[in-house]
């Protein structure tokens, strides 16, 4: 298992994205009833995030080309985004194992970081996300409160440093470091985590990907552009290179000011989801479910809950899911909105629920980095929630059912 760790440490979360069915992305301006102006016909009961974390150090750097220095001073903590927070298990118990991050820190990186660690400029971001939240949620509609209260406010997090501390930084912005209790920061074990694709929780997963994983790089257009690479930068033919990797390590640079090679640019995105759509066949409804249907089932769990009453927490208003760019990438393949662009640092998807002032009936507004999204399936931007249920059937997977896809050891015909 270790082996199968490190190479998908690369993408940054023991995980990839999956490829599906994809749907020409539509997309709106806010609707103007959220405003003050109009009334409020909704009202606004439930809101999830999923976010990516925020800008970090690479993953692994590009063999053989410029050093970048990544050096320690790119990660000092900026003061307004320090909370008092505790990171447990689910039932609040000690952080569990984290042998993700145990696998960034075997190695270290020109200049003297780890590899895959928020920096100064990732915090800022994860910041200003939680400011343009505390905006909308407590300052626009008077959702929630001003201050931070775990009866209120739910964050989850992958066992992972980085979004540990992207969960902090967005609810320091999100509540302007007011807080009556400690941050309570949930973490899962790396086994049973559904914050991502999981390689190594899901036989199935992993017996899917493997092969499609080594073989997207002898694809003969991306073989071809890889050897154009190395052969502009002289990278020695015994250094394994993949588009994940420069794109990583691209992207990580380009965003710190660090200098990159100009020879790599064409290739920077493209390839890079073309390999990912390679390793999880688009055409694969199966591969959605075993990627994010867990997480989808949660947040359709909680939007029921809290429509009908049953939630052990009832004064609970926001849920938080601290994650990876290979966590939206499906995700946003199952709401039908996958534009074939990476998630930056910092993305989010929200997801709103509402019940009409009228008839109460109760409807889902998605929106991805603030921008409102049509879903395919839905009548409107405001979805009844009946028809947001049925568009997310065909991915959205229960525990039990995904655990039973998960023990087949080989994938089915």
């Amino acid at each position: 298992m270790t082996g199968f760790l490190r190479k998908a440490g690369l993408l940054g979360s023991v995980s990839v994205a999956f490829g599906s069915v994809l749907w020409s992305q539509k997309k709106t301006q806010p609707d103007g009833s959220n405003s003050p102006s109009a009334g409020h016909p909704y009202e606004l009961r439930l809101v999830q995030v999923v976010f990516r974390h925020g800008a970090r150090t690479p993953l692994k750097t590009i063999p053989d080309v410029m050093e970048a220095q990544w050096v320690p001073a790119l990660l000092d903590p900026p003061p307004h985004t320090h909370i008092d927070y505790v990171v447990t298990d689910l039932q609040g118990g000690p952080r569990p194992p984290a042998p993700i991050e145990d696998n960034y820190r075997k190695n270290i990186l020109t200049g003297g970081t780890f590899p895959g660690q928020l920096t100064t400029l990732g915090m800022q971001q994860l910041y200003d996300l939680g400011s343009r939240l505390r905006k909308r949620y407590v300052e626009e509609r008077s959702f929630l409160n001003s201050s931070f209260t775990p009866a209120e406010v739910y964050v989850r997090s992958t066992n992972i440093v980085r979004t540990i501390e992207s969960a902090r930084c967005l609810i320091a912005g999100l509540f302007q470091q007011e807080q009556k209790e400690t941050v309570p920061i949930l973490t899962t074990p790396a086994e049973s985590e559904i914050l991502y694709p999981n390689y190594h929780g899901c036989k199935l997963l992993k017996a899917r990907c493997s092969h499609r994983w080594a073989e997207s790089s002898t694809l003969p257009d991306i073989a071809a552009d890889l050897q154009r690479i190395h052969s502009a930068l002289g990278i020695a033919a015994h250094h394994r290179v993949d588009f994940i990797l420069i794109r990583d390590d691209m992207v990580a640079r380009e965003t710190h000011g660090l200098p990159s090679p100009p020879a790599l640019e064409p290739w920077r995105d493209t390839r890079a989801v073309d390999m990912m759509l390679h390793v999880f066949q688009p055409s694969n409804r199966e591969n959605l479910q075993l990627s994010v249907g867990p997480l989808l089932h949660t947040l359709l769990d909680n939007m029921e809950e809290k429509l009908q009453g049953g939630s052990s927490e009832p004064d609970r208003k926001l849920f938080l899911y601290s994650a990876h760019d290979t966590t939206l990438i499906p995700c946003l393949m199952a709401l039908g909105i996958f534009d074939k662009k990476w998630p930056p640092y910092g993305a989010d998807i929200t997801v709103e629920l509402h019940q009409s002032q009228q008839t109460n009936e109760p409807f889902v507004k998605v929106s991805y980095m603030g921008e409102d999204q049509l879903i395919p399936g839905c009548s409107g931007v405001y979805c009844p929630l009946q028809e947001f249920k049925q568009a997310m059937s065909a991915c959205s997977l229960s525990s039990e059912r995904y655990h039973s896809l998960c023990e087949r050891a080989e994938p089915g015909p």
